[in-house]
């Protein structure tokens, strides 16, 4: 099983980006990262999500994120293409991107933040680690 380090750096979809090879099915990965229950769990500065109706994340969804500093925010999912990518806008402003990509040792798993907030990524390298964990789990 796999736990490297992110392996990549890169700008992607005009965010700064950090990647990780996961030793997982890319269903798996995807699971865990549409998981409200699970954000808390892989993100270091979430503490719960709910969305606002029944359902799913999706396109256009709502909700609120409680973050590690006690503060309630609403969020609205701006991108969204099943089995693949999520981004959303948190208390109005454009916050991350999270992607999943199939690659010959399971998948890659890759979170994009905004450029004005590049010193995010190292939140966003441990919340990798931590996904690979979760996902190498549902995927046994």
């Amino acid at each position: 099983m796999r736990f490297d380090l992110p392996t990549h750096l890169r700008l992607r979809q005009g965010m700064p980006t950090v990647d990780l090879v996961v030793d997982a099915a890319p269903a798996a990965a995807w699971e865990v990262l549409t998981d409200l229950d699970a954000w808390p769990e892989w993100g270091p500065t979430v503490v719960g999500a709910t969305l606002d109706g029944p359902g799913s994340l999706a396109l256009g969804a709502r909700g609120t994120v409680r973050t590690a500093v006690g503060i309630a925010l609403p969020f609205e999912i701006s991108e969204f293409v099943d089995g693949r990518s999520w981004a959303w806008r948190v208390g109005g402003v454009s916050a991350t991107r999270h992607e999943v990509f199939p690659h010959d040792h399971g998948c890659v798993v890759s979170f994009g933040v905004p450029l004005w907030a590049p010193a995010y990524l190292g939140v966003m390298a441990i919340a990798l680690g931590r996904v690979a964990r979760m996902s190498a789990r549902r995927d046994a």
